[in-house]
């Protein structure tokens, strides 16, 4: 037996029982798609449902970080959109609602046949930016890629700073060719966003451009900090000055062996989102604001 986190739900191995009535109850189940995903997101489903039998009358599921985000297209022949299915069992799971952040793609809210607010870490990134870098004047925001070409451009117009983008051309999943600097990083501070970092080598190549490029200093910014395999090693052995990432998936334990991760607490964010949906209020505001 085991306790998942809270005293009313009790886990006997493999059977979910709540342990507190919940009929009429707007229920938050709180679930990311990190660590054992494939575990993570079975119980998020057992969960719901869960719930939905015991007669709750509405519930949320709240995925920091969604699952299987990346698998937004087919792109390939014989390619699952598994985000599509993920959509699929979430519903048919019973969830009425879902609250996540940065999706990887906004067209994974079309997949849904529920409502889907899609935070956005950008207030937090903005807030770190203004309190850390004294002189914006010098700074320059950079795109890692051509998709994240709009999230990089909207950061950089409410910043009121400068522009590039690096082209990249993949020979594989997660290994990049070469790439190629649209932009002057030229003595200046740049700051590369991304929405997520996996293997980070995308990130090392887009860090030794900028270098190359004449960059004094590089900052990476990313909202979902995966870091698998050896990610840690590469940041600690590359020219990035600070890699500032959200808690979105749990990453307190790699300050231990990298000094050079700084984190952002998006979790008052993600409680706000929690109490204007339970009190009917607007969301909209959290697109621009911290809490």
């Amino acid at each position: 037996m085991s306790l998942n986190g809270n005293r009313n739900i009790v886990i006997y191995f493999y059977r979910v029982q709540i342990t507190e009535s919940v009929r009429g109850e707007n229920v938050f189940i709180i679930q990311s798609g990190c660590g054992d995903i494939n575990n993570n997101l079975m119980e998020l489903l057992v969960m719901i449902n869960c719930c939905k039998i015991a007669s709750a009358e509405r519930i949320t599921a709240v995925i920091p970080c969604f699952f299987y985000a990346r698998q937004d297209k087919k792109d390939k022949s014989r390619a699952p959109i598994t985000s599509k299915l993920i959509a699929n069992m979430l519903t048919v799971a019973g969830a009425d609602h879902i609250i996540t952040m940065d999706l990887h793609a906004s067209q994974i809210q079309g997949f849904f046949d529920i409502a889907v607010d899609n935070l956005y870490a950008e207030p937090y990134l903005i807030r770190w930016i203004k309190n850390n870098i004294s002189d914006l004047t010098t700074s320059v925001i950079v795109s890692p890629d051509a998709g994240g070409a709009k999230r990089a451009a909207s950061l950089a117009d409410k910043l009121n700073v400068d522009f590039a983008l690096i082209h990249k051309q993949r020979i594989k999943a997660n290994e990049v060719a070469n790439m190629t600097l649209v932009g002057d990083v030229n003595g200046k501070v740049a700051i590369l966003v991304d929405d997520m970092a996996d293997t980070c080598g995308t990130m090392v190549f887009a860090i030794n451009r900028l270098k190359q490029g004449g960059a004094k200093r590089i900052i990476f910014m990313v909202t979902h900090g995966i870091f698998s395999n050896n990610a840690v090693d590469k940041i600690n052995n590359c020219d990035v000055d600070t890699v500032v990432v959200t808690n979105t998936i749990p990453v307190e334990q790699l300050q231990e062996v990298c000094s050079k991760i700084k984190i952002i607490d998006i979790s008052p964010m993600l409680g706000e989102s929690i109490r204007r949906n339970f009190q009917s209020e607007s969301i909209s505001y959290l697109f621009n604001h911290t809490c």
